[in-house]
């Protein structure tokens, strides 16, 4: 049923859908190599939705993608065409507006929407992964509230948990929450935060409690609530379509009300939520990798040099190949995360998949560059961006150093 409801929006936005982009238009025209194929092993229904991501991903946002990093457009039009899909609150119940989908479902349609720009699908599984914070740890008044404009793209959501002085140790953050009558009063900043002044919703992770994770609970705050302000727009390497700043808090009053859970949850739900933000964020760099090795292989196949072209060469046959082959193995190991997740906490496998898939996946992408050769380095071949906008894969939802730390804690533990 819930497949249903994307392939039904689908159809209603097909209008809407234009012309495509000259960098991805033929992963879709000249069809996919069958041993990197994507949809293997999914079921009829998941192949669909693929389909409608795919040529999503192809029509709209493909085209725009060099625009919107050049000139830093946050794409909420196009955004919010992706919703009338059922994509603003994917894994989200379907009683407050989502879809319903499976952790599963959300990687084949993340990673086969990232093939069309990277940054902006990363944007909307920040979203996504926000609005499922409020639809699981809300109750009713608060589902109803916030969950029916998330997952229309009405209201766009930003998760805040990192801050200047706490990264990979979030556990010691320091934005402040006193209670005070029926408001939490917040003091504090958040740093890097994907959307954070253009978007309405903060998911913000603050302390009402002692030291350590204990301490910490989750608020839902409100854009333009009193005290709430915004740093500078930072310049980034990539994700040029999101806007990131610093998130403040000078004497901000929310609501009693806005508090998700209980006081002192905050920290599992930040953790919760980022088991799937490191899923999300793995499936962005499988559709990375999966374009950048189908403009590769193009590329080697059209490309001359010393009489003949680039797919002669057996060194650069054995390097796609390798190429091909880690892409597989990364989008087997989300999946089985994915899958597990949907059933289980499965800290670990999540850590994993995001490990090894976006370590892997940025190889993948770098080395397509490098066969593309100086063409690779101008702005006018897409290859060049998928290597700057997944680079930081590596870096956020937990670096790939803490995802280490996890998986071997996890590991230690069971001796």
């Amino acid at each position: 049923m819930a497949a249903s409801r994307v392939l039904s929006n689908a159809a209603r936005l097909g209008s809407c859908i234009g012309s495509r982009h000259r960098f991805i238009r033929n992963l879709h025209i000249r069809g996919i190599s069958s041993c990197v194929d994507p949809s293997h092993g999914l079921t009829d229904e998941q192949k669909e939705f693929q389909k409608v991501a795919f040529d999503f991903a192809a029509n709209e946002m493909a085209p725009h993608m060099a625009e919107w990093d050049q000139k830093e457009i946050f794409p909420v039009d196009t955004m919010r065409r992706a919703a009338q899909l059922g994509f603003g609150g994917i894994y989200v119940q379907p009683d407050v507006g989502g879809s319903g989908l499976s952790r599963l479902d959300t990687s084949v349609i993340f990673e086969a929407l990232s093939t069309g720009c990277v940054s902006t699908t990363a944007y909307i599984s920040i979203h996504n992964m926000c609005a499922w914070m409020i639809d699981t740890f809300g109750n009713a008044e608060q589902r109803e509230r916030f969950c029916p404009d998330l997952c229309l793209m009405e209201k766009f959501a930003s998760y805040c948990l990192t801050e200047p002085g706490s990264g990979s140790d979030a556990a010691s953050l320091a934005t402040s929450a006193v209670l005070k009558g029926d408001h939490y009063v917040l003091n504090g900043s958040k740093a890097f935060i994907s959307g954070g002044g253009d978007t309405d919703v903060y998911v913000v992770m603050c302390r009402t409690g002692g030291k350590g994770p204990k301490g910490i609970s989750c608020v839902v705050v409100e854009k333009g609530t009193p005290g709430l302000s915004f740093g500078k727009k930072e310049r980034k390497m990539g994700w040029n379509s999101q806007p990131t700043r610093a998130v403040i808090f000078e004497d901000c009053a929310v609501p009693v009300a806005n508090l998700l859970g209980l006081e002192g949850q905050g920290f599992n739900i930040a953790m919760r939520g980022l088991n799937g933000g490191r899923i999300n964020i793995a499936s962005c760099s499988l559709g990375a990798a999966h374009a950048s090795v189908q403009l590769a292989r193009d590329h080697l196949l059209v490309r001359k040099q010393f009489g003949e072209t680039l797919s002669n060469n057996q060194f650069l046959q054995f390097k796609l190949a390798e190429m091909a082959t880690q892409l597989v193995a990364s989008r087997l190991l989300v999946r089985e995360a994915a899958a597990a997740l949907q059933d289980d906490d499965a800290a670990a496998l999540c850590a994993m998949a995001k490990l090894f898939a976006t370590d892997q996946c940025f190889d993948i992408c770098n080395q397509a560059l490098q066969m593309h050769g100086g063409y690779g380095y101008l702005k006018d071949y897409a290859v060049q961006q998928f290597v700057r906008d997944i680079r930081v894969h590596q870096i956020l939802e937990g670096t790939n150093e803490v995802m280490r730390m996890i998986v071997s804690r996890n590991l230690l533990s069971e001796i």
